[in-house]
C-alpha cells in the first residue's frame, strides 16, 4: 500500500490525481459553493458515495438562505450525512435565457 519508506521511517504514499468539479451543496442550514475533487474516470456520484465520513471542498463559499455569503474558506470539510442535495455547477441553467 505504501509507495516508499525513508531511512528515518517516514512513509511516502502514492498521490491520487483528481480533478476539481465546481458544485453547489445544500445542507439543512446552508448552501455551499465550491470544488469537490474527484478521481479521474469517476463520477461526482462516486465521490459522494465513498465510505468516508467527510467530504473535502476547496474554494468554498458558505451562503445563508437568502444567498448572502457568510464565510469564505480555501478548504472546508462537511459531513456527508448533512448533504441534502448536490448540483454540479455545469448543470445550472440561466432561467432568464429561456425567456429570450
Amino acid at each position: 500500500m505504501y509507495a516508499s519508506f525513508e531511512e528515518k521511517g517516514k512513509i511516502f504514499t502514492d498521490v491520487v490525481p483528481k480533478q476539481p468539479v465546481e458544485a453547489l451543496i445544500q445542507t439543512s442550514q446552508h448552501l455551499i459553493r465550491g470544488f469537490v475533487h474527484i478521481r479521474h474516470d469517476e463520477r461526482l456520484k462516486d465521490e459522494i458515495n465513498r465510505g468516508e465520513t467527510f467530504l473535502a471542498i476547496t474554494s468554498a463559499q458558505i451562503l445563508d438562505k437568502e444567498g448572502k455569503t457568510l464565510y469564505k474558506a480555501g478548504f472546508i470539510i462537511i459531513n456527508r450525512e448533512q448533504i441534502i442535495w448536490l448540483l454540479p455547477a455545469s448543470e445550472l441553467e440561466n432561467p432568464e435565457a429561456k425567456n429570450e
